[in-house]
This record gives structure tokens, sequence and C-alpha cells, in this order.
């Protein structure tokens, strides 16, 4: 049985990001583990099942997955996982994941392990695209160097953050994904003119945003051949 780890954020994950390739993954037959940094269960960004800006029928959806997916709530100690057990591993976006999974090693390896090792694939969506930006092969060099990418766009964080980087909720951004991604030799386009924007390259695939999640998530499964 195909199988994925999902390594998703404790201080705030974007719910459709997550849920919708939990779903389609899991409804298409895939064996999916959840791990968090701590193994607490992970949280959920509120703005992402607010009704107003997500519409109810999506903000009810998420939520109700998020409540009662025995996975979400009873995760596994991200260091305690191994990615070699999995053949794809997925990081959800949202804000939150500047916090921990972008920051957390055991997050960077499991995405190395993934891309890098050549037996595994990665989904990697939204702010989580920033852990690109502190990944590394074994020879020092940036795992992103040199591969087309796509993710949370700098047009997109100006109209969410303050003139001091403030989010809504206070805390202040640590960077802004598109500007780190780059300044490390990525090829990046977010393709703003485009519905949707999602980029394989090589074991590596990405998604912009919230809206490119489903693309997302079917994109997986074909490079998988589920």
């Amino acid at each position: 049985m195909t199988s994925a780890l999902f390594i998703v954020s404790e201080e705030g994950y974007w719910g459709e990001e997550c849920i919708e390739p939990l779903t389609t993954l899991s409804d298409a037959g895939v064996d999916i583990t959840v791990a968090t940094p701590t193994g607490s269960a992970p949280v959920i960004d509120e703005r992402s099942i607010d009704p107003e800006n997500v519409g109810e029928e999506l903000a009810e959806h998420v939520r109700e997955v998020h409540e009662t997916d025995d996975r979400l709530q009873n995760p596994e100690k991200l260091a305690r996982v191994d990615a070699r057990d999995y053949d794809a591993v997925v990081f959800p976006g949202g804000h939150g994941t500047e916090w921990d999974i972008n920051q957390d090693r055991h997050a960077r390896q499991a995405l190395l392990t993934a891309v890098a090792g050549g037996e595994g694939k990665a989904l990697v969506v939204c702010h989580a695209v920033g852990i690109l930006a502190f990944t590394r092969e074994a020879d020092g060099s940036f795992l992103v160097e040199g591969r087309d990418v796509t993710g949370f766009p700098n047009e997109w964080e100006d109209g969410i953050v303050d003139d001091d980087d403030l989010m809504p909720d206070g805390r202040k951004l640590p960077y802004w994904v598109e500007d780190e991604v780059k300044a490390v030799g990525a090829n990046w386009d977010a393709e703003l003119d485009a519905d949707t924007s999602v980029t394989v390259d090589g074991d590596l695939v990405t998604g912009r945003g919230p809206g490119s999640s489903a693309e997302a998530a079917q994109t997986l499964l074909d490079e998988l051949g589920v």
C-alpha cells in the first residue's frame, strides 16, 4: 500500500492545505500517518475556518475533519518517524509553519530524505515552501538550488502583514517565503495570473496556496502512480 507522512504545524496550519490533500490521498487508498514536532495535536489557523474568509461549506468541512480525524488528533512525534518508511512526505502550509516546521531539523531531514534520497516524493504547500530555504544536501548546497518551485508569493503576503510585518494576531512574521527561497537559488514562479499553481521538479511537488491544494494533491497521486 502506498503511504504518506503528513508533517503538520502546531503553530497554525491552513485548513484547506492540509485537509484537502489528507482526504484526497485517503480516498485514493493511501495510508497516512500524521506527525507534529512535539506529538501534540496540530493547531488550525482560525482564519482558515472562518466562513467569511473561506465560505461556509469549506469552513464546516475543514473544521469537521480537523476535529474528528484520529490521525490529526493523535499524531506521532516527528523525531520518532522515519521518512524512509513512506512513499511521500507532505508539508501542509499556513503561516504557523514559519515558527516550527520550517525550522525543525527533523522536518528538514524528512524533506531531504524524500527528495534527495531517490526513493520518495514530497509535496510542499504555501508557507511550508519556506522550508526549502533552510534545507541543505550533504555537500552543503541547498536542496532547492536550481529547482523550479511555486509557493506563497510576496504580493499576497503584502496584503496580510502590516508595515512592521505583524500578522493580524500580533505575531511578527520572521521572513517572507518568496524572498528566502529565491535567495538560495530556486527558480521561483507563483504564476499569479493563473487560478492555481503547482510545480513538479523531480521528486519535489510544490503548491502555491489554498486554492492549489486539490490540484497539488492530485499531482502527487499522479507522481506516485496511484
